[in-house]
């Protein structure tokens, strides 16, 4: 299992960035995948997930200005980033749940990929 993040980047206030993450190494469509932020000092914490039929979860913290999708035809998962604020400054990971095709919750996922940096500042 790979999962391969990119899209990070410097951005100002009231930006937008798309995260990608491409998924190889098993059966895309199927599984559950979400995006996971850690900022310094902070802990990790789950930001949005979609299950394998589209139904998508979303944090408080970013619910109206992101959005998680997917496109199984291009084994990816993308994070539509509106609005940004400083405090959405943190490394983005993205992250998979091989053993269900629908959400369980943030503490399900097994697989990660390598962060991407986000950072938002004037």
């Amino acid at each position: 299992v790979q999962l391969q993040a990119s899209g990070g980047d410097l951005v100002q206030p009231g930006g937008s960035l798309r995260l990608s993450c491409a998924a190889s190494g098993f059966d895309f469509r199927w599984r559950v995948f979400s995006w996971f932020r850690q900022a310094p000092g902070r802990e990790r914490e789950g930001v949005s997930a979609i299950s394998s039929d589209g139904d998508t979860f979303t944090a408080d913290s970013v619910k109206g200005r992101f959005t998680i999708s997917r496109d199984n035809a291009k084994n990816t998962v993308y994070l539509e980033m509106n609005s940004l604020k400083p405090e959405d400054t943190a490394v983005y990971y993205c992250a998979a749940d091989v053993d269900s095709d629908y959400f369980r919750g943030y503490d399900e996922f097994d697989y990660w990929g390598q962060g991407t940096q986000v950072t938002v500042s004037s």
